[in-house]
């Protein structure tokens, strides 16, 4: 006879219970002190007054992946070393460990296994175990013994959804008759199904938990999902409420959703999305109505909480070869009322920097006597002519002391940024330069009209510290001088990095990431020499001096070439909750004659040291050269913010 199933009751704060490895390991303890804590409270003369030593002995199930959740949830076994306990709250900590391997077995589906712990042969129902335990020695410690029969697995029988009024929900359940009838999957399935059923217009939808019943003969169980539909309803009037300087018919413009349109939590949720975007906001919270008004429609408010108009941010950086680079930014987030942004900032470059100086020859390591500089300011619209696509206008000025060549420029561009997908974004637009650049002691003035075009693919889960995820970047630059300087040329460039997770959740992660780049149509001095490739130093090979990965003039200083491949791989450990060690190799080549993969190849190696705070990793890398080039530093050491790419 089918009996009501307790189970689906503890399983309402379980739903997660393949990851009771990582869950109940934390809870353990938890239970463990409370016992220990209620030992130690003034009792009868009957409680022990020292505590009780003992092993514990877990006799193996036959199922590895059982075992390891049974040991990780026991407190017997965590605490043991960590928290002493008299005769009494050993018994105890030993029933609670009765109920925790319920627990994990009937998540695991086997609702009918049985649990044995005994203490020196004793089960913990037997009267006279206080008394044996508080008169034996501490040598040799008592002896815990936990055997486990873990008995047939149960598998899902019938399933009913009473109440279900639309059949196109019912495959978001995820789970079928004859599935093990684990307790993860089966109670997920309630909020799968009301999420479908509300993405199908059902905004008043709930699925209850769910209710199970077991057959012991069968070995299988009936689980029945209570379902109350609501009505159908659309999107009916959308208002903003807690706006200080954003304009609502902005905020109605930037978003997708539209009164009219079919009601829908991932429509409702995507909105809320796209109004954070905009990074005016701290918070964005849709509420909808408790019910229908008018019928048949479902009033939507976005209480919004406005960010600082105004923020000011510092960033500094470190390298043995380029020195510090310092810089200083401030934003407006909402200059008109409609999220255009302005940010100016200046940095300051090659600070007590052991590069090359104006006079100096390249293998000498002299400081800097001229620090460089870069002013910029950048002014961005959303929005522009459509939804979702954007435009940034830039202009700046700058001046560079750089091992290959020293320039003083002034560059403007405008890019429209246009998201493609949800990972894939496509930038274009135009941009000038104009510039004086100095190499081997001639100077030579450049005007450049730029059209670049790049398309972005990107799924890192994080900007500072990505532990999954691929990013790939396509940038083709067609460039055409407006003087008698240059002939005209295309530069295509490939960037791609991904994060393979070898121990979650983000602990041992290793990372690639590589550069493949061309320029078509001039030769390599028919090139202005920022505008050539050169690798070397963080993004390229670390170990090297900057730039100084590829060909190379008589006296050491690097040419630049037209052509770069290069591979960085490391692999980043964290080390308990802060710190972190990354060891890395790189390599790469630069070539002359426009052709990947012909050049001189040089490999750098070294180890990242990181320390993990809120924000991102702080990094230091030290790299040596393993095949090091005329010129170059024995080591080089990078200081900085996030990892290295």
């Amino acid at each position: 006879m089918p009996l009501s199933h307790p189970m689906m009751e503890e399983r309402k704060f379980r739903s997660a219970t393949r990851e009771l490895s990582r869950i109940l390991p934390g809870f353990a303890p938890v239970v463990g002190l409370a016992l220990a804590a209620g030992a130690l409270l003034p009792a009868p003369s009957a409680l022990a007054a020292e505590p009780q030593p003992y092993d514990v002995a877990f006799v193996a199930t036959g199922n590895a992946p059982l075992d390891t959740l049974i040991r990780q949830s026991s407190s017997l076994e965590t605490l043991r070393r960590k928290l002493a306990v008299g005769p009494f709250a050993l018994i105890a900590r030993a029933r609670a460990d009765l109920d925790t391997f319920r627990t994990v077995l009937e998540s695991e589906g086997y609702d009918s296994g049985t649990i044995t712990i005994t203490i020196d042969g004793h089960a913990l129902s037997d009267p006279a175990l206080p008394d044996l335990l508080r008169q034996a020695p501490a040598n040799p410690p008592a002896r815990v013994r936990v055997a486990i029969a873990q008995g047939p697995l149960y598998h899902v029988g019938a399933i009913s959804t009473p109440g279900l009024t639309d059949p196109a929900a019912i495959a978001a359940l995820g789970v079928h008759p004859g599935d093990p009838a684990a307790a993860s999957p089966l109670v997920g399935a309630a909020s799968r199904l009301e999420a479908r059923l509300r993405n199908l217009g059902y905004a008043f939808a709930k699925v209850a938990p769910p209710i199970a019943e077991a057959d012991d003969a069968t070995h299988t169980l009936a689980v029945t999902y209570p379902v109350t539909m609501g009505p159908r309803v659309d999107v009916g009037a959308i208002t903003f409420t807690g706006m200080r300087r954003m304009r609502r018919r902005f905020m109605a413009r930037h978003i997708a959703l539209r009164p009219g349109q079919r009601y829908s939590q991932t429509a409702l949720d995507a909105a809320r999305d796209q109004l954070l975007g905009l990074g005016v906001f701290s918070s964005v919270t849709a509420h909808t109505a408790a019910a229908p008004h008018p019928a048949g429609q479902v009033p939507v408010t976005f209480a919004v909480r406005e960010r600082k108009r105004h923020t000011v941010a510092l960033g500094a950086s470190y390298s043995s070869d380029l020195g510090i680079d310092a810089n200083v930014s401030w934003t407006d987030r909402d200059l008109f009322g409609a999220a255009q942004n302005l940010t100016l900032s200046l940095g300051a470059t090659g600070i007590a920097g052991s590069g090359r100086s104006q006079t100096a020859t390249f293998g000498k390591h002299t400081y800097i006597v001229a620090p460089g500089y870069d002013a910029k300011a950048t002014y961005r619209v959303p929005d522009f002519i459509r939804p979702g696509q954007s435009i940034a206008a830039t202009i700046e000025a700058l001046k560079q002391y750089l091992p290959a060549y020293s320039r003083t420029a002034f560059l403007g561009r405008a890019i429209v940024a246009r998201p493609l997908g949800p990972h894939l974004t496509l930038d274009y637009g135009a941009g000038f330069i104009f510039e004086k650049v100095n190499q081997e002691g001639e100077s030579r003035t450049y005007r450049l009209l730029q059209l670049p075009v790049t398309l972005s693919y990107d799924t890192a889960n994080s900007l500072l510290d990505p532990t999954r995820g691929v990013k790939l970047t396509l940038r083709l630059t067609p460039s055409l001088s407006l003087g008698a300087a240059t002939q005209p040329f295309v530069i295509a460039k490939l960037t791609g990095s991904t994060y393979i997770n070898l121990e979650a959740p983000g602990r041992g992660v290793l990372a690639l990431h590589g550069v493949l780049g061309r320029i078509f149509g001039g030769s390599q001095f028919g090139i202005p020499p920022d505008q050539r490739f050169y690798a070397g130093g963080t993004g390229t090979v670390r170990g090297f001096t900057y730039q100084t990965v590829g060909p190379l003039f008589p006296d050491g200083i690097p040419e630049g070439g037209t052509a770069i491949d290069a591979l960085e791989t490391e692999f980043r450990q964290r080390i308990g909750k802060h710190f972190g060690l990354a060891p890395f190799i790189d390599a790469g080549q630069v070539s002359a004659n426009g052709t990947p993969f012909t050049g001189t190849l040089r490999i750098g190696a070294g180890l990242g040291l990181l320390y993990y705070t809120g924000i991102g990793p702080l990094r230091v890398d030290v790299g040596v050269p393993l095949n090091r080039a005329p010129g170059s530093a024995s080591v080089a050491v990078y200081i900085g913010l996030g990892q290295a790419f």
